[in-house]
């Protein structure tokens, strides 16, 4: 399918692969197979770009992410660079994530959703790239794991208070401590992603159709709503959470073209035709 009408053209990079298999959705695949999808040093960088770009588009509501191949999701950092620079360190700067995290994503804010279609091994940065998307929508074969300490290292890209926060410290610990993988059901039943597809093959098919029921709603509401579950993941308090969000959101939501258009088609029974958001 063609890209849709952009506003400024999309980054280029070598370690990702954007591709549009519907309207307002981008698809970002993770190009590096022949290295299971680790990353290097700069993809972090270029990823950062691409999600901003994404957020920006007022043409693209929702990004599905995904890798390469049959083999892997992303096994995280690159390894063999890795090595490189223990012999021979570049500049810290060199080294160091954007704000947004592992891959752009794994301490990303954002303002739309990203879903990760994980089709194999979702391991270190991988893995932290899928506790911090929106939804997860795993192959029977995808294995998820935090396995950095076996090499000398941490989870140091925002995977472990997530982890924690979802599914406890105990089973957090064990993950983090021992080097376990947990598979696509052991995932499941650890509220860690939404399904199982069908097939290793329907992964990135599935992830798009649920991509599809949140293009189908209001982008205005869309934005708001996952603001709003964003401010309780991060907030202590329930209440001043929901205060944060109505004090930010509230007014655009109820200003904004969109809550107009919605409650006009359902006034008339008539399906609802959306323009893009301005918040």
């Amino acid at each position: 399918m063609p890209p849709p009408p952009f506003q400024t053209p999309p980054p280029t990079s070598p370690s990702f692969l954007l591709t549009y298999p519907s309207p307002q959705i981008l698809l970002i695949t993770i190009n590096r197979p022949s290295a299971m999808n680790s990353l290097p040093a700069a993809a972090h960088w270029e990823a950062s770009l691409i999600l901003a770009w994404f957020d920006a588009e007022p043409n693209l509501r929702v990004a599905v992410i995904t890798g390469a191949g049959k083999k892997a999701f992303c096994a995280g950092q690159d390894l063999i660079e890795q090595a490189k620079f223990a012999v021979s360190p570049p500049p810290m700067s060199a080294r160091r994530h954007p704000s947004s995290g592992f891959c752009g994503i794994s301490r990303r804010v954002g303002k739309k959703p990203v879903i990760a279609a994980v089709n194999g091994f979702a391991l270190g940065g991988g893995f932290e790239i899928c506790l911090n998307c929106d939804m997860v929508v795993a192959s029977p074969t995808a294995a998820f794991g935090l396995p950095e300490a076996t090499v000398g290292l941490y989870a140091a890209a925002g995977g472990l208070p997530r982890v924690v926060r979802n599914c406890g410290m105990q089973i957090a610990s064990e993950l983090a401590l021992t080097g376990r993988r947990l598979t696509a059901q052991e995932a499941l039943n650890f509220n860690l992603i939404n399904k199982i597809s069908a097939s290793q093959e329907s992964v990135v098919e599935e992830s798009i159709d649920m991509a599809k029921k949140i293009v189908a709603l209001s982008p205005d509401a869309v934005l708001v709503t996952r603001a709003a579950l964003r401010q309780a993941w991060e907030t202590g308090s329930v209440e001043r959470s929901t205060q944060l969000t109505a004090e930010r959101y509230e007014a655009l939501l109820f200003e904004g073209e969109n809550m107009k258009i919605g409650l006009k088609a359902f006034k008339n029974k008539e399906k609802p035709q959306w323009v893009p958001s301005k918040i």
